[in-house]
């Protein structure tokens, strides 16, 4: 072999190695630099228990410095977590013993960090002494939280508030709940009775309910979509019921809504017209469009929250459709993930990541790091968006969330009663929509009440109680 080639071919495997070396380092450097906190952060890295030894936990405060968590230590030097509002934030807070939930858990890393000045830690690490934690400042509004967590009373459920634009989480409520502060001594009762119960499970972002009528909504876009220039045309006569396929479907109570237009099926939830509407659609294209409402996908969080579920495909009987169509059938889904609907109809159709932190403080107040309002994505054109503002604002003057009508605020939604027993005919109670007033942000809100049948009677109040605080 001559040596030219001898020198070409120790060339070539010269740069393969250095390539394979180049290549290490940007992947170390990736985990480094892009990926570090999120691995630091898991829950099974050992090294936060080192943090732990040297750190004092972190306060978590509402948006208005409420204290919602705090390390109280005795003169012993022992350290237990407390949180003054108990109950109230139960599950959106979280706690940190016996494991950790909620905001406990997705920021226990920069709970476990401290940027007190630079001094005080060096003075501190040689005396023995720990640093104080940084501060998680949340979105929270303490009276919207507590708002509604009265309105809701003893009775199972949930409630998300939110700024449609914006993505702030304004309030997180389940029910039933448990008292963080004495999580450690009540462990044992608390999972002898969540079978049943479910009391850890966090409502608002992992609960999965079918949506009853607040689904009308998503099947309304779809028909919008598919007769985007004869859509008010469209008409149904209403005689309170609808049969096909030897399947017979019955409106809310008997109620016999008469002619009724596709925004009159909204305003008065007409389970006829739109078991009518459904079986008119393109069911490739319906399972297409609740896709684009993320169903079926990982909600846009930075916490446990559950994936929404749509089946229904091409093929399917007419039952099954009809069923979908108002709700029913196998679609599930969390009220985070209707409020987040609703948030994107309210934005001319775009949705903004949700988040439940806006910055990050010392222990002196300076600010360490600001969480900024970003875009997820369009989820309907601005058109789209606009109609069914229309129709959701025609269920407050017109229809079965009358209620919300107010002189202080402008109100739009839909309501539901979401079967999920067909044998005793129980069902959840279902509200979800938005309010704006002049000189306000707008607020979006999903309130669910297990087992107690009609959401217009029972969790519109709840979404009003919310609204009357808002708009005070």
């Amino acid at each position: 072999m001559r040596k030219r080639d001898k020198n070409k071919e120790f060339a070539v495997i010269a740069y393969f190695f250095i390539g394979i070396f180049l290549a290490m380092i940007a992947y170390f450097s990736y985990f480094q630099v892009a990926r570090s906190e999120q691995f630091i952060n898991n829950p099974y890295n050992s090294r936060l228990d080192s943090f732990a030894k040297r750190i004092i936990r972190g306060d978590i405060v509402a948006d208005d410095g409420t204290l919602l968590a705090t390390t109280k230590t005795d003169n012993e030097g022992n350290e237990t977590r407390v949180y003054p509002k108990g109950r109230t934030y139960a599950h959106v807070v979280g706690y940190a013993d016996n494991g950790k939930a909620g905001l406990e858990s997705s920021y226990n890393f920069e709970l476990l960090r401290s940027h007190s000045f630079i001094l005080e830690r060096v003075v501190n690490e040689i005396e023995g002494q720990k640093n104080q934690g940084d501060t998680l400042v949340t979105t929270l509004r303490d009276d919207l939280q507590q708002a509604a967590y009265e309105a809701l009373g003893d009775r199972k459920g949930a409630v998300v508030v939110l700024e449609p634009d914006t993505g702030k989480i304004l309030a997180m409520v389940s029910k039933p709940d448990f008292d963080p502060n004495t999580i450690v001594t009540n462990w044992d009762a608390i999972l002898a009775n969540d079978d049943q119960n479910s009391v850890l499970l966090n409502r608002a972002s992992q609960g999965l309910y079918p949506p009853g009528s607040t689904f009308k909504l998503v099947t309304a876009l779809e028909y919008i979509r598919e007769h985007s220039k004869d859509y008010k045309t469209y008409s149904y006569d209403c005689t309170g019921s609808i049969t096909a396929d030897n399947y017979t479907l019955h409106c809310f109570g008997n109620s016999v809504h008469g002619e009724v237009d596709l925004k009159k099926s909204v305003a008065k939830s007409c389970n006829s017209s739109f078991a009518n509407v459904g079986l008119s659609l393109d069911l490739k294209k319906y399972a297409n469009t609740c896709e684009d409402l993320l169903f079926n996908k990982s909600l846009p969080t930075g916490f446990a929250s559950s994936k929404s579920r749509f089946s229904l495909q091409p093929g399917a009987s007419d039952s099954e459709v009809m069923a979908t169509a108002i709700g029913q059938g196998d679609t599930l889904v969390s009220p985070l993930h209707m409020a987040l609907i609703v948030s994107a109809i309210q934005n001319d159709g775009v949705l903004m990541n949700p988040y439940l932190v806006q910055r990050i403080e010392n222990s002196d107040g300076s600010e360490v790091e600001r969480y900024e309002p970003s875009a997820y994505g369009r989820l309907m054109t601005e058109k789209e968006a606009k109609i069914l503002r229309g129709m959701m604002k025609a269920v407050v003057t017109d229809g079965t969330a009358s209620a919300l009508s107010s002189g202080n605020y402008t109100a739009a939604g839909k309501t539901g009663s979401a079967e999920y027993s067909t044998t005793k005919g129980e069902s959840h109670a279902w509200f979800t929509g938005y309010a704006n007033a002049k000189g306000y942000s707008p607020i979006a809100i999903a309130v669910v009440v297990e087992g107690a049948g009609n959401g217009g009677t029972v969790s519109v109040p709840i979404a009003k109680s919310v609204f009357d605080t808002y708009f005070k």
